[in-house]
């Protein structure tokens, strides 16, 4: 081999090595997003076996880690209590969070979800580590 091959293959790993480290950089550099829903469910039949199954499943397509799920135990320590169902999913970053709750898929499936309960939904960017 000579050295210009030699030359032109260093400088191509150089180039994929840079490449991969400064996109791992760029990916630690954006924090997790977490979405907090409180639901108030007026019917919990319906919510249970026609909304929350499929939404859940839409979540964990989406890369989304539930922190909590459904009706648990809360304690509020100061201010108005919490709801009772409350949920909090971390997601990668907030514009995964956000691209899967403005889903075409989620939204058509929120129109079932709605007939059973009112929903608040917000997301919060965690701290980076």
């Amino acid at each position: 081999m000579n050295l210009s091959a030699k030359l032109a293959g260093s400088a191509l790993l150089g180039m994929a090595v840079g490449g991969a480290v400064t996109q791992a950089i760029h990916a630690q550099a954006r924090p997790p997003a977490f979405a907090v829903v409180e639901i108030d469910v007026s019917n919990p039949d319906g919510f249970q076996k026609e909304y929350s199954p499929n939404a859940g499943k839409i979540m964990d397509a989406a890369g989304g880690k539930y922190l909590t799920r459904g009706p648990s135990r809360k304690v509020s320590i100061d201010g108005e209590p919490v709801k009772p169902t409350t949920v909090i999913i971390q997601f990668e970053n907030l514009e995964k969070a956000q691209a899967v709750f403005g889903s075409p898929e989620y939204r058509e499936h929120r129109k079932i979800g709605d007939k059973y309960a009112k929903f608040r939904i917000w997301l919060a960017e965690g701290a980076t580590q």
